[in-house]
């Protein structure tokens, strides 16, 4: 009887914790911010998807704002922004070509090399936050290669590691340049051409090209002022347009502010703004009634010269190829005196006799590279001859709808000279038309070089590095 009660199991103490039950691990918890940067840059490089339309739809459609929508913009910019310095970082501390690596692993080291590098996010918190991020789309079998290689990267800072890989800056300034500013050759070369210089100038355009740009807001003209704008929006009246404002760095989303919503204004860059002025600006003899947007969408500048025809008596007629592009105008001009017209502008239909004509053409989009971060590793050099072929074509289009005296203005954002004074020079040679100094027609705007053409820079003017060239038809 007395073995028996010795036998019998005591009762647990209370403060002693209960065995922990084996069962299978927890997934690793990644934080929203790293993950919408993930799939940011997941989507840009298996869909060709552009960062800028994807990412405001994910922290939309997953509910993140503040600090965390912060986070999660700089890094699906900055990552891809420098994707080609932080590559190069990442194959010198690898034993095999990246190419061979998973492409979501590559996805992860590439936002966890910048959080080392171009943040002040800290060693542990980068290098963590990246295994547990690549464990869970990946598997546990990756974080320890993972792990290693951005050990390997945090062991140099973005300083020393260019010191190893970049050029050297007086044999080579154009590649040491395009490695530190995180630019292809061949786009830091094209700049160069256009700059006329290989030196202080082209620096100054790589590294303003590197960096995240203002938000700049356009006024609808007759509905609010620039000033009226810039008092309900915390921002500055543009120093060049006269219906433009920029916005204070991190100012929030611009489409949240009241009059953006209620279309007294849109998002447009200043540089855009001031080419769709220009438009407008050119002196015209006889009739000034028939005005034309021949690569309107997705409507921005046909928003802007729909209010300045509006106020002049003017209607414009706006062409776009893609029917859902022709809609984003429409729902961007209601209410403007301007009719959408689904068509190629090459071969649009339309009846001849227009007093103004825009031809926004597409383009390599150089000079948008700031606003577009991934498009800079996107675009290739063989793209430009492909497009010069339809810059021409639309431009011999857009002086077959002017009326004698009329007037076009031809817009592309890139200063690539092939895309630019190539085009303009060869069909005004061929049809025999009247190249105007453009500069003319952006008062107050400095730098703007010898002309006739207006070339525009985000080093000079803070803008876009649009052009912008006015023919006359004789």
């Amino acid at each position: 009887m007395n073995e028996h009660r010795q036998r019998r199991p005591s009762r647990p103490q209370r403060d002693r914790p209960a065995p922990r039950k084996e069962g299978p691990r927890r997934p690793p918890q990644v934080d929203p911010a790293r993950q919408v940067a993930f799939d940011v840059l997941r989507a840009v490089r298996e869909r060709d998807a552009y960062a800028n339309l994807v990412l405001p739809d994910l922290l939309r459609e997953r509910r993140i704002t503040g600090r965390d929508a912060a986070l999660a913009t700089e890094l699906t910019y900055g990552a891809s922004r420098a994707q080609g310095l932080l590559d190069a970082v990442l194959e010198a501390c690898a034993d095999r070509p990246l190419s061979k690596a998973d492409p979501l692993v590559v996805d992860a080291l590439r936002l966890g090399a910048y959080q080392l590098l171009r943040t002040r996010i800290p060693e542990h918190a980068a290098v963590g936050s990246t295994v547990d991020l690549a464990r869970a789309e990946v598997g546990s079998y990756v974080t320890g290669f993972v792990n290693a290689m951005l050990r390997k990267v945090s062991e140099k800072d973005e300083a020393a590691w260019l010191d190893e890989l970049a050029p050297d800056e007086a044999a080579d300034p154009i590649g040491a340049y395009a490695m530190r500013t995180a630019h292809p050759r061949w786009v830091a070369r094209s700049f160069a051409e256009a700059l006329g210089d290989k030196g202080a100038e082209l620096k100054a355009a790589l590294e303003a090209d590197d960096t995240r740009p203002e938000v700049h807001l356009v006024a609808r003209p007759g509905e609010i002022s620039a000033d009226e704008l810039a008092a309900v929006t915390g921002g500055d009246p543009a120093p060049y347009s006269p219906y433009g404002v920029r916005l204070p760095s991190g100012a929030g989303d611009p489409a949240d502010a009241e009059p953006v919503r209620e279309r007294l204004a849109a998002v447009q860059d200043e540089g855009s703004q001031l080419c769709a002025v220009a438009v407008t600006k050119v002196p015209l003899t006889g009739s000034d009634e028939r005005w034309l947007d021949l690569c309107a969408g997705p409507g921005g500048k046909a928003a802007l010269l729909g209010a300045l025809a509006g106020l002049s008596g003017a209607r414009v007629d706006a062409v776009e190829k893609a029917p859902h592009r022709a809609r984003l105008i429409e729902k961007a001009t209601e209410g403007l005196p301007i009719t959408v017209h689904v068509a190629d502008g090459r071969e649009s239909g339309l009846e001849p006799g227009y007093d103004r004509v825009l031809v926004d053409a597409p383009c390599s989009g150089l000079g948008a590279l700031r606003r577009r971060p991934e498009a800079r590793w996107r675009r290739q050099p063989g793209d430009v001859a492909d497009l010069t072929k339809l810059q021409g074509e639309l431009l011999v289009a857009a002086l077959d709808l002017t009326r004698p005296g009329g007037i076009v203005t031809y817009v592309v954002c890139s200063p690539h000279l092939a895309e630019t004074e190539g085009v303009v020079g060869e069909i005004a040679r061929r049809t025999k038309s009247e190249v105007l100094d453009a500069r003319e027609f952006f008062p107050e705007v400095p730098q703007l070089g010898n002309g006739p053409y207006v070339q525009l820079w985000p080093h000079r003017h803070g803008t876009d590095a649009m052009f912008c060239a006015v023919l006359r038809k004789p």
